[in-house]
């Protein structure tokens, strides 16, 4: 179960595995999150998991907003996403599957001809 999560000052969104075809979760967070000085807006989406919530940055803080999520069991810090991390994981996936092709690419070229470029192939 993952957590994603995406702050900008005045906006948070966190998707929240448990929200995700569960409106009374969902509910629940609104409920959680309505009576928060500098909160001016909570949207749940159900059918993704995603919490957005718009706030003033100068009345309360997205570290606010996430701890209360934590001590309420919305929010798991330690299997949380960030953009930065999901982007770099991405990164590294590509490197490694243009990292393979280049490499299939190369020792095909260099067997090309010869009586071991069947192993070409394999690779």
């Amino acid at each position: 179960m993952t957590y994603y999560l995406h702050s900008i000052p005045g906006r948070l969104r966190v998707k929240i595995p448990s929200v995700k075809g569960q409106p009374d979760k969902a509910r629940a967070i609104r409920s959680l999150l309505e009576d928060v000085e500098g909160i001016e807006s909570i949207s749940a989406n159900t059918v993704t998991g995603s919490v957005v919530v718009k706030y003033e940055p100068v009345l309360v803080h997205s570290d606010q907003i996430l701890s209360i999520l934590k001590k309420n069991d919305f929010f798991d810090e330690a299997r949380a996403v960030t953009m930065d991390r999901a982007v770099a994981e991405a990164g590294s996936t590509v490197g490694r599957a243009l990292s393979k092709a280049f490499c299939g690419w190369a020792v095909g070229r260099a067997l090309e001809g010869t009586s071991l470029s069947f192993l070409a192939v394999l690779i």
